[in-house]
């Protein structure tokens, strides 16, 4: 009989040890070299952008006229005009360090007790937040020197030379918690050293060379700087995913008394063809991604494609290449009293083992008798009464997705990304109050052919603020806007038509507020495309994988329930700080903007790697000879063990990310690791078997029109030594 892809490469692998392990050091060493060596560029405020508010940008970067880096400090003092000494000082401080530009008097408030001094850095705004220190310490100083007022700074240089930092020390801690913490999980589900260190080494070496890969091509496609994290937590959590499923198989077989031959064999055969069928449509659901509009979801992609395709790669090559040179060494370093007992005893078992195998397929043995126990326990009432069960696993989902029908959107500014009580937020919050507008203003951007047209010229007076360059054909306005988002729908639509239509002058407004509204905009019109892109390749994907629209169907709205509910515990605890505290955060009033489509995209990717896999291993035990109830039994239980360490990986992972300091990457860890333990629990162990159980032989059934579709089974049967046939998927 034939074998599949992943048997074919798992067979190579094995009888090609050297070069399979070799080939994949090289290539992380030169991928990580190449790569770093070449650094990764980023994406100008103009790609980050849409709308009018991208034009503005585009407009100035065309002209050389990039907006210099902008700072703000106030001085806040007791009573009115006891500023002055301190701003005096401050702002001889400021120009002695020669950083900074168009330094301007300080202007009062309405009270006369605040005073506000702009000015902004000298060179290239991108790297002012490296210029910036001298300017900070000099500030510092003059706080240090007149303690009977206070002193707030804020703006692009300052804030980015926070975020710099923060995210810095951010992707260490991440680095450093995460993986202990997952090493950790694999000791107690393995329970030997070498084992444990396998999927971690192999997760890690495919981060590295994804690092360098994704630098190579950001010369191409320019990356938010934020892009790293998301494909370490993605390519991590993935990586020692996959290599556990492959590995938990290939012991599992060993210890039902399998040679070492044979067992690499089955497991290359079913959990190396369920990684290559999860990463696939991990991939192409993350392609989805490209049809947003968006270059910031374009980066997304293409790091976790990059990442996940070379986690993928590792486990089907490398992984069995090792396990071959180690044999029974993968054992090495047990540790007393943790791990699945039928791996600490299955080597003794010999040809008994394979009787206890096939007769595990119904009492779950493959997974560790205490995980069957545990398993047995939920799933024994589930399956007495599937219609119960799954209405009310639907009615906890619904409930917790209940909030999302009230989630607002918006591109978090500095001073929400760090918190309320942080130094950044509370100058930006300061200075708000004192100067309405003053930290967001907005920049209307004109461009004409003749600039210095009588038409355009009395346009322009009637605003303050104005710039002109004459040479260039462009004026740049700067509007404050007090009334935020209300402001700028007045200044777009009222103001700006009222005084340059009919002057052949084109006027578009950007700005921190303008750019939000325009990037929620976007986003609003490429969902519809992208949520019709990943729904259609994950229905594709799951009937060419069990030939079944009725598991494809399932498959959907499955994922659909868990997404729905990770959108809802999103918004409770950080739109509306409904239990924020207790994980160190709270409530901003709304959701990063790009958070609900990089959720929706990776989740229905991830689901597919607990959904593949078990479900495999239900169709292999249907294939076997068993009912339909005895095949969601034996499957549930056999996978219960990999989904449940995979899933406490990956919730470990992503709650790590849950702790940082940024809003955004706190949002993103706590809605992915809610929707994975869901995903792992309430779907994987409760709704999917008793929707399963209740459709019956509907799952099974493949239309004649189905019939001739490509398949992306194998028919191999597993080789057995003595015992029952095991059936593979």
């Amino acid at each position: 009989m034939r074998r599949n892809l992943a048997a074919r490469i798992g067979v190579w692998s094995t009888h090609h040890r050297r070069t399979a392990v070799l080939g994949w050091l090289l290539f992380v060493v030169l991928a990580a070299g190449i790569g770093g060596a070449t650094g990764m560029v980023e994406m100008s405020a103009a790609e980050n952008g849409a709308g009018d508010s991208a034009r503005a940008e585009q407009i100035l970067q065309d002209a050389g006229l990039t907006k210099p880096a902008g700072e703000l400090v106030m001085v806040s003092a007791t009573a009115a005009g006891d500023w002055k000494a301190a701003t005096g000082a401050l702002t001889d401080a400021v120009e002695k360090t020669g950083e900074v530009r168009d330094l301007a008097e300080p202007v009062p408030s309405e009270d006369g007790k605040d005073a506000l001094i702009t000015f902004a850095m000298r060179g290239d705004a991108r790297t002012a937040p490296d210029r910036v220190q001298p300017v900070l310490d000099a500030v510092a100083a003059v706080a240090k020197d007149h303690p009977d007022v206070e002193i707030h700074q804020f703006g692009e240089a300052s804030a980015g030379k926070w975020l710099g930092d923060l995210l810095a020390d951010d992707f260490r801690r991440a680095e450093f918690t995460a993986v202990p913490l997952a090493l950790g999980i694999l000791l107690v589900a393995f329970g030997a050293v070498v084992a444990a260190l396998l999927p971690v080494g192999l997760a890690l070496t495919a981060c590295l060379a994804a690092f360098g890969l994704l630098s190579l091509a950001s010369h191409q496609l320019h990356l938010f700087q934020t892009t790293y994290s998301v494909m370490f937590l993605m390519g991590f959590a993935v990586g020692v995913d996959y290599c556990l499923f492959y590995l938990r198989r290939e012991r599992d077989e060993r210890a039902a008394g399998r040679d070492a031959e044979t067992a690499l064999r089955i497991a290359a055969a079913t959990s190396g063809r369920a990684v290559l069928v999860s990463g696939l449509t991990v991939m192409v659901a993350m392609g989805g991604m490209f049809l947003s509009g968006l270059l910031l979801f374009k980066g997304f992609a293409l790091a976790t494609i990059i990442v996940v395709f070379i986690a993928m790669l590792g486990s089907v090559t490398v992984l069995p290449a090792l396990l071959s040179w180690l044999g029974d060494r993968v054992d090495a370093g047990r540790i007393p009293l943790l791990g699945p007992r039928t791996a600490r005893h299955g080597s003794r078992r010999g040809t008994h083992g394979d009787q206890g195998g096939s007769h595990g397929d119904r009492r779950g043995s493959h997974g560790g008798r205490s995980s069957g126990r545990i398993v047995g326990r939920v799933l024994g009432p589930v399956l007495a009464r599937p219609r119960l069960f799954a209405a009310a696993a639907t009615l906890l989902l619904l409930a917790l997705a209940a909030p999302a029908l009230g989630m607002k959107t918006e591109t978090l500014g500095l001073e929400k990304q760090f918190g309320s009580d942080s130094q950044l937020s509370v100058a930006h919050r300061t200075i708000t109050e004192s100067f309405p507008g003053g930290p967001a203003p907005a920049l209307v951007v004109v461009k004409a052919a003749d600039i210095t047209a009588p038409a355009i010229g009395k346009a322009l007076a009637g605003f303050d603020n104005v710039t002109v360059h004459r040479d260039r054909g462009i004026a740049e306005i700067e509007v404050p806007l007090p009334d935020g988002t209300a402001g700028l729908t007045e200044l777009r639509e009222r103001r700006l038509p009222a005084a340059f239509d009919g002057t052949g002058a084109q006027a578009y407004v950007t700005g921190e507020i303008a750019g939000s509204v325009d990037f929620n905009d976007q986003l609003r019109r490429g969902i519809v495309p992208v949520f019709t892109f990943i729904t259609a390749v994950t229905f594709l994907l799951m009937l060419f994988c069990f030939r079944s629209y009725v598991i494809a169907v399932t498959s959907i709205i499955l994922n659909l329930l868990s997404v729905a509910a990770a959108y809802g515990v999103m918004t409770a605890v950080f739109q509306h700080g409904w239990g924020a505290s207790l994980i160190g955060s709270e409530g901003v009033g709304a959701i990063e903007a790009w958070m609900p489509l990089f959720v929706l995209v990776v989740l229905f990717g991830l689901s597919m790697d607990y959904h593949v896999f078990v479900v495999s291993r239900i169709r292999e035990a249907r294939g076997a000879g068993l009912d339909n109830r005895e095949a969601i039994e034996t499957g549930i239980r056999r996978t219960a063990g990999a989904v449940t360490g995979a899933a406490a990986i990956m919730v470990a992972v992503f709650a790590v990310f849950g702790t940082l300091s940024m809003q955004d990457m706190q949002q993103m860890g706590v809605g992915l690791a809610v929707a994975v333990l869901l995903d792992a629990t309430v779907v994987r162990m409760v709704l999917l078997p008793s929707v399963m159980l209740l459709l019956g032989e509907r799952n099974w059934r493949t239309p004649r029109g189905l019939s001739r579709l490509p398949s992306l089974e194998h028919d191999e049967p597993a080789p057995r030594t003595g015992g029952s046939p095991v059936g593979v998927a």
